[in-house]
């Protein structure tokens, strides 16, 4: 499945790396080959991106990925987009840090008796 932060995330790289080959952006999202490949063939699809072949390249199984000018507008909001989830996600870990941290904080203080040492 094609999600918004997969789309996001290889469109990014694509439009820093046109010739990235299917190989390297699986490894650098962490995910298979094949879902690589069923991604770009969606992003194809949508007209987001077109793939030529290396005409210089002695690997003629090699492609250029090119962001089509709706693959552009694509990427500008989904950077949009991602960028409110992961500003909600930041939120609600600093929200929990706190919580976190005034939790330690209770527990830090002794009940009773005196001191083991300085603090």
């Amino acid at each position: 499945m094609l999600t918004d932060e997969y789309r996001y995330r290889i469109l990014k790289l694509l439009q820093a790396d046109p010739r990235a080959s299917q190989r390297r952006i699986a490894d650098e999202l962490g995910i298979s080959l094949g879902r690589v490949n069923y991604c770009l063939q969606a992003l194809i699809r949508k007209g987001l991106v077109k793939a030529r072949n290396f005409r210089e390249s002695s690997n003629k199984r090699a492609y250029l990925y090119l962001l089509t000018p709706k693959g552009v507008e694509a990427r500008a909001k989904l950077t949009v987009e991602f960028l409110k989830v992961k500003l909600a996600e930041y939120e609600e870990l600093a929200h929990e840090i706190g919580e976190l941290r005034r939790e330690v904080a209770g527990i830090d203080e002794p009940e009773e008796g005196p001191r083991a040492g300085p603090r």
